[in-house]
């Protein structure tokens, strides 16, 4: 018998396979909102629709450190585009778990609150840690995954 992967173990597979579809430059990004189960809607990181990738435009924050200036990139995050892609399609993300390759930055984190997301699972640490602090007192249960 082959090793099976817990669900976490799966879902963040999921994650970095959605993740290939970025168009940033900087990093690419992979989002899965799950609930029971099963894959509500997914998200990576990347322009809004129909207009030109940063690899035409070149990265607006290219001299910027990691986790500042959001205001200046051009992309929509992983996340975001999971809230966007379930809403879009009438799905409601209340009480999912949502697998991203990054701890999502504070911007996301107060989305996800409001989302009703009640689970996050990530794998690499963001340098904007401010959303530790919201999700822990708005009762987000936060799992960081190797």
């Amino acid at each position: 018998m082959t090793d099976r992967p817990d669900l976490d173990s799966y879902f963040m597979k999921i994650a970095d396979v959605v993740s290939e579809r970025s168009t940033c430059l900087r990093r690419h990004a992979g989002a899965v909102l799950v609930r029971d189960k099963r894959i509500l809607s997914t998200g990576y990181n990347g322009v809004p629709s129909g207009l030109p990738h940063c690899e035409e435009t070149g990265c607006p924050r290219v001299n910027c450190r990691s986790g500042t200036h959001h205001e200046l990139c051009r992309a929509v995050h992983s996340e975001q585009n999971a809230i966007i892609q379930a809403a879009l399609h009438g799905v409601s993300t209340e009480g999912s778990t949502l697998y991203c390759t990054l701890l999502p930055c504070t911007l996301c984190a107060k989305m996800l609150i409001n989302a009703r997301v009640c689970r996050v699972v990530y794998r690499e640490d963001y340098p904007d840690e401010g959303s530790l602090g919201f999700f822990e007192k708005a009762g987000v249960e936060i799992c960081r995954i190797e």
